[in-house]
C-alpha cells in the first residue's frame, strides 16, 4: 500500500468511525435477539428520554435499576422504574423475547423482572420495544397495535399524555407511588390516584391514611391551569368512557418538559424545568393551605376563598358552632363544629353554593335533581345531599350523580362559584320549612330583610356620595383634554360594573397619525372592511396598523371604546395588541402591533398565497386561535365573548402565528353568567350561531361555533359560504356534514395541503369542527376540552357529532331572507358583516 492509499485508507476509516453509533448508546428500539446491556442506552427518537441502567446512590457494588430518565436536561431526572422492589448489578440485560416480552436477566441468566404479556401477542417474534418521545415505552407489533406500554405502569411521574386511569369492571386504579428516599426508588409510603369506591375522586394516601382529596367530580372534561408568574398552561382533562375513567393532561408543543411528580416528601408537585437556571421549577405543590384532609374537622370548611387571610381559615356551616371555641380560638380545629340545634325529620335544607363536598358520601344512581332531593328528605338521617348532571361529560348509562351523606359531614372547603369541582350542598338544617322541589323558608327572613334593606339603603347614598366626588375630581383632572372617551360608561357593550375610568392608555395626535400615514395616502393603505380602512405607518420608529372608522361606518363609539378598554385589559400572545388610540372631532382611530401576514382570508383564499399554508402551519394557526379563544373564555381576568371570530378577525404575524383582533362587538361576562340575550345581534353571516342569529342569545358556545366554522375553512380552503366545489349543497358545513356521514372525510383536506398534512390530524380538526357547530349549544363542547384534544391528538374521547344546524337543502339566499325575516319580525335589530377583505 503506498502513501496515497494509506492517506485515502485512513480518511475512509475516520468517516467509518464518526458514522458509527457510540459503544454505550442503541437507537430508539429494541429487537429481539439484540439485548440492552448495562453500559448502554435506549433514546428516543427527537432525544427528550433515555432509557437503561442506572444508580442512584453510591453503594458497592453498585445497584441498578432499569429506568426512564431525560436526555436533553443536564440533571437527571427519572421518570419510571421497572422493578423497584430489587435492584440489580453490572452484567445484567434487558431482552425482547419471541413471546413479546422484555426480560431483565443478571448475569447467570436468572430473570429478574419481566412484562407477562400473553395472550394473542405471544410467539409472534416480529415485535419491537419503541421508547417514545413522550417517555413512554412501548411494545408493540408492525401494524402499530400495543401490547404493554410503561404509561400503564406508573411510578413517581405523571407526565404529559400518561393516563390515571379507573377501571369500572375489575376496579383496578393506577396509583403514583413515591420514592422511599432521594436515592432510593423503592416504593415509598405516599400513593395519589383514584378512589375506587366511589370513581369520582382523587386521593392521596400515606399509606391507608387520606393526605388529600379532590372532591367529587362535578363533571368538568378539562381545566386549565394557568401560571401567569411563568406563562405556562397546563390542561388537566377527565375523560370518562365505558371502560374507564382517567386523568390526563397536556402541555404546548413547544412549553418546557413539565411534570407532575409525588415526592418521598409527600408532596404533590407540579415541575418545570428552567434552562436558565438548570433546575426543577416548582409551579404548584400540594397539600397547601385547604388541601390537608380534614383540616376543619367534622362539619367545618376551609375556606379557600378568604385570599386576605394569611393561614387558611376555618369556618363553621350555618347553623353549627365550634365544638371547643378555645381550641377553635387557638388554631386548633381537629374537634370541628357541632348544630346549635338538633334537626327533625321535617326541616328542610339550606343550599350551600361554592363547595367542595365532603367525603364519606353515597352514591345514589340514576335520579334527577328532584329525586336526589326526595331520596335525602324522606330519610330522617340523611343531613345533606348535593346532584350534579354529567350529560355532557359521560358516555355511560347513569348521566346523574346524586350524592347524600350521614352524620358528620368530614373534609369540605368552600372553592367559590368559580372554583374548580364547584359544587352545591343542601344542608338540612332545624328551623327550615320543607316545601315542593326542596325550597326552604326560614323566620329568620322576616328579621334579616328589613335589617338588609336598611343596609343596603345607607350603603347606596354613601357611594351615590362618594362617586358623584370622585367624579368632579375626575373632570377637573381631564378638563383640559378634548377626548371624552374614557369618560363614558361602557356598560352597554362591556358588561356591567366595569368602570373605565382609571384606564391608562397612550393617546396619539391626529397630526402624529397623519403625517405617518402620507396623509392617509392610499399607497399606505393595507386593508379594508365595514367599519373603515386600515393603513400602515411609523411612529415612534415602530411599525404600527392604524384602523381609521369611517364616518358612516355602523361601528361607532361603542364599538370603538369597546375595543379600546377590552384589549387594553387583555394580554396574550395570540391576541393583537394595541398601541394607542385618537379621538379628535368625527375621527376615530385605534393604533395595533402591525403584522405583516395581513388577516387569515387574504392568505387562505389567494390561489397564490394559500400555498404558505402548508398543514403544520395550518394546525399551529387552529391551536393558536384556540388558545386565544380559551383566554377570553376562561384565563384572563374577564370572561369575554368575541362574537365576530371569522378569517378576517384572524391576523397573522411574521412567522404566520395567530392574533384575534377586532374586539369592537365583545361582550364581558360576570363570574355566574352563562348566556346573555341582545337586542342588536351583530356578526358575520355564516359564522354566527343559530341560536345567536335567530334569538339574540349568545354565550362562549356561540363563539366556539364561529370557531367550528373557521376551523372547516383552514381544512378544506374554501370560504363558508363557497359556491364551488361542494356538489350544489348550500353552504360549507352542509357539505362536510355530509361527506362525515358518508365516509369521505379524508376529501374534504384542500388539495394544497395533501403532500404535507399528517392525514389522522386532518380527521380529528373536522371531527371538532363538526362538534363545534352542533345545533344545540349544551352540545357544543368548551374551548378547554378544544385546546385539550388539539393539543393531546387524539380522538379516542369525541363524541360522534349531531347534524349541525342550517341542513335543510336550501340555498344561502332563502336562508339569508328567513334569517332576516326572523328578525325584522322581532324585537331585534341586525348587523351582518359579508365584508371578506381586511
Amino acid at each position: 500500500m503506498d502513501r496515497s492509499d494509506a492517506f485515502i485508507y485512513v480518511i475512509i476509516m475516520s468517516v467509518v468511525v464518526v458514522l458509527l453509533p457510540p459503544p454505550c448508546s442503541a437507537d430508539d428500539r429494541l429487537v429481539p435477539g439484540k439485548p440492552l446491556t448495562s453500559d448502554a442506552t435506549v433514546v428516543s427518537d427527537g432525544g427528550a428520554f433515555a432509557m437503561g441502567f442506572f444508580s442512584p446512590s453510591n453503594s458497592t457494588p453498585a445497584k441498578l435499576y432499569l429506568g426512564i430518565w431525560y436526555n436533553d436536561i443536564p440533571r437527571r431526572t427519572v421518570v419510571w422504574v421497572a422493578d423497584r422492589e430489587t435492584p440489580v448489578t453490572n452484567g445484567t440485560t434487558l431482552s425482547l423475547t419471541e413471546s413479546s416480552n422484555l426480560v431483565v436477566s443478571d448475569a447467570d441468566g436468572r430473570v429478574r423482572w419481566t412484562t407477562n404479556i400473553t395472550g394473542g401477542a405471544a410467539g409472534n417474534g416480529n415485535t419491537t420495544a419503541v421508547l417514545m418521545n413522550t417517555g413512554n415505552l412501548v411494545v408493540r407489533s408492525p401494524n402499530g397495535t400495543i401490547f404493554w406500554q410503561s404509561f400503564e405502569q406508573p411510578t413517581d411521574s405523571f407526565l404529559p399524555g400518561m393516563k390515571l386511569r379507573m377501571m369500572y369492571r375489575t376496579r383496578a386504579s393506577d396509583r403514583l407511588v413515591s420514592w422511599r428516599g432521594p436515592g432510593d426508588p423503592s416504593p415509598g409510603s405516599f400513593s395519589y390516584g383514584g378512589d375506587t369506591d366511589t370513581f369520582l375522586q382523587v386521593i392521596m394516601w400515606n399509606g391507608t391514611r387520606p393526605l388529600m382529596r379532590d372532591g367529587p367530580w362535578t363533571g368538568y372534561m378539562v381545566d386549565s391551569q394557568y401560571q401567569t408568574n411563568t406563562s405556562a398552561i397546563v390542561y388537566v382533562a377527565i375523560i370518562d368512557t365505558d371502560e374507564e375513567i382517567y386523568i390526563t393532561f397536556s402541555v404546548a408543543d413547544d412549553a418546557p418538559h413539565t411534570r407532575f411528580v409525588l415526592t418521598y416528601a409527600g408532596k404533590y408537585q407540579l415541575q418545570r424545568w428552567s434552562s436558565g437556571s438548570s433546575a426543577w421549577v416548582v409551579l404548584q405543590e400540594w397539600p397547601a393551605g385547604c388541601d390537608p384532609y380534614d383540616f376543619c374537622g367534622p362539619n367545618g370548611y376551609c375556606d379557600s376563598t378568604a385570599a386576605e387571610a394569611p393561614l387558611p381559615a376555618c369556618r363553621c356551616l350555618d347553623g353549627f358552632e365550634p365544638a371547643s371555641a378555645a381550641e377553635w380560638s387557638s388554631g386548633r380545629f381537629s374537634r370541628g363544629c357541632r348544630r346549635k340545634e338538633a334537626v327533625r325529620c321535617g326541616d328542610g335544607f339550606l343550599a350551600v353554593q361554592g363547595m367542595q363536598c365532603p367525603d364519606k358520601f353515597v352514591h345514589v344512581p340514576n335520579r334527577t335533581l328532584e329525586a336526589c332531593a326526595a331520596e335525602c328528605s324522606s330519610n330522617c338521617s340523611c343531613v345533606a345531599y348535593a346532584y350534579a348532571n354529567l350529560s355532557n361529560s359521560r358516555s355511560r348509562g347513569d348521566t346523574t350523580r346524586c350524592l347524600v351523606w350521614s352524620g358528620e359531614l368530614i373534609d369540605m372547603a368552600k372553592v367559590g362559584a368559580q372554583g374548580l369541582g364547584s359544587d352545591t350542598l343542601y344542608l338540612r338544617l332545624a328551623g327550615l320549612q320543607l316545601h315542593a322541589g326542596g325550597r326552604t323558608k326560614s323566620n329568620a327572613v322576616k328579621i334579616v330583610l328589613p335589617v338588609l334593606a336598611s343596609s343596603i339603603l345607607v350603603i347606596l347614598c354613601i357611594s351615590f356620595a362618594w362617586l358623584k366626588m370622585k367624579a368632579c375630581k375626575k373632570r377637573n383632572r381631564e378638563k383640559h383634554r378634548k377626548q371624552i372617551l374614557f369618560g363614558m360608561s361602557a356598560a352597554e357593550e362591556v358588561g356591567e360594573g366595569n368602570p373605565v375610568q382609571d384606564l391608562e392608555f397612550p393617546f396619539v395626535t391626529f397630526e402624529d397619525i397623519a403625517l405617518a400615514t402620507n396623509n392617509f395616502s392610499e399607497a399606505y393603505k393595507i386593508g379594508q372592511g365595514g367599519f373603515g380602512k386600515v393603513y400602515k405607518g411609523m411612529l415612534g420608529g415602530q411599525e404600527v396598523a392604524i384602523k381609521r372608522l369611517s364616518r358612516n361606518s355602523q361601528q361607532g363609539t361603542k364599538e370603538f371604546r369597546n375595543e379600546v378598554i377590552l384589549i387594553a385589559k387583555l394580554q396574550h400572545r395570540n391576541l393583537v395588541r394595541i398601541l394607542g388610540f385618537c379621538v379628535e372631532g368625527d375621527e376615530k382611530l385605534l393604533i395595533y402591533e402591525y403584522l405583516p401576514n395581513k388577516s387569515l382570508d387574504a392568505t387562505l383564499f389567494n390561489g397564490s398565497r394559500k400555498l404558505l399554508l402548508d398543514w403544520t402551519t395550518r394546525f399551529n394557526i387552529i391551536k393558536g386561535v384556540a388558545r386565544g379563544l380559551l383566554y377570553l373564555h376562561q384565563d384572563s381576568r374577564l370572561t369575554i365573548i368575541h362574537r365576530d371570530l371569522k378569517a378576517g378577525n384572524i391576523l397573522l404575524d411574521a412567522e404566520m402565528k395567530p392574533k384575534i383582533a377586532d374586539f369592537g362587538m365583545a361582550r364581558i361576562f360576570g363570574d355566574n353568567q352563562q348566556n346573555a340575550n341582545t337586542q342588536r345581534v351583530v356578526g358575520t353571516y355564516g359564522y354566527m350561531a343559530p341560536e345567536y342569529a335567530m334569538e339574540g342569545i349568545f354565550s362562549t358556545k356561540s363563539d366556539v361555533y364561529s370557531f367550528g366554522v373557521l376551523l372547516l375553512e383552514v381544512i378544506t380552503g374554501m370560504r363558508r359560504n363557497s359556491v364551488s366545489n361542494i356538489m350544489g349543497f348550500p353552504n360549507l358545513i352542509v357539505y362536510a356534514w355530509n361527506m362525515w356521514k358518508e365516509g369521505k372525510t379524508e376529501d374534504l383536506a384542500d388539495s394544497s395541503i395533501m403532500d404535507s398534512c399528517l392525514q389522522d390530524e386532518v380527521l380529528l380538526c373536522i371531527h371538532l369542527a363538526l362538534l363545534c357547530v352542533q345545533e344545540n349549544p349544551d352540545d357544543r363542547p368548551l374551548m378547554p376540552f378544544v385546546v385539550f384534544i388539539l393539543e393531546n391528538g387524539s380522538s379516542t374521547a369525541l363524541p360522534t357529532p349531531s347534524r349541525p344546524t342550517y341542513f335543510a337543502q336550501r340555498s344561502d339566499k332563502m336562508e339569508m331572507d328567513q334569517l332576516r325575516h326572523n328578525i325584522e319580525n322581532s324585537m331585534y335589530t341586525l348587523t351582518l358583516t359579508d365584508v371578506e377583505g381586511r
